[in-house]
């Protein structure tokens, strides 16, 4: 646990990830960054998601339309704070000369945006009113 609060801290001190090891060879830094923000385009996206499902699809049933709907935001959100840790740990790694960190969480993210998918193909098959 004292591995993931120190990883918090660095997401609101990220200059002290430099006190670590050595500086990496700047083009994995910048890869880093680009990762990081391909995470935040693909949270906003699933927000974005979130909010045309609640705005765009008024006929659809309540309950559906507000369970879609948090469930994209949830995902944007959990997406958009996984980018943050994700890219503190592997500047961590790569300072350290360690092999970089893996994470279950592409899989997690693919297996809820493929659940809310086949929701949509549902209710558009069968119509929005459920």
């Amino acid at each position: 646990m004292s591995n993931f609060v120190q990883s918090l801290r660095l997401w609101f001190a990220p200059e002290r990830i430099s006190e670590e090891g050595d500086t990496p060879d700047y083009r994995f830094s910048l890869a880093n960054e680009r990762t990081f923000l391909a995470w935040l385009r693909t949270a906003l996206a699933l927000i974005g998601g979130g909010f045309a499902v609640d705005q765009f699809l008024p006929d659809l049933r309540w309950g559906w339309r507000i369970g879609l709907a948090l469930a994209l935001l949830a995902a944007g959100v959990l997406c958009s704070l996984r980018a943050l840790n994700h890219w503190v740990r592997c500047e961590r790694a790569m300072r350290r000369g360690e092999d970089l960190p893996t994470s279950r969480f592409p899989m997690l993210l693919s297996l809820a945006v493929a659940v809310v998918a086949l929701a949509m193909v549902v209710i558009v098959l069968f119509g929005w009113e459920g």
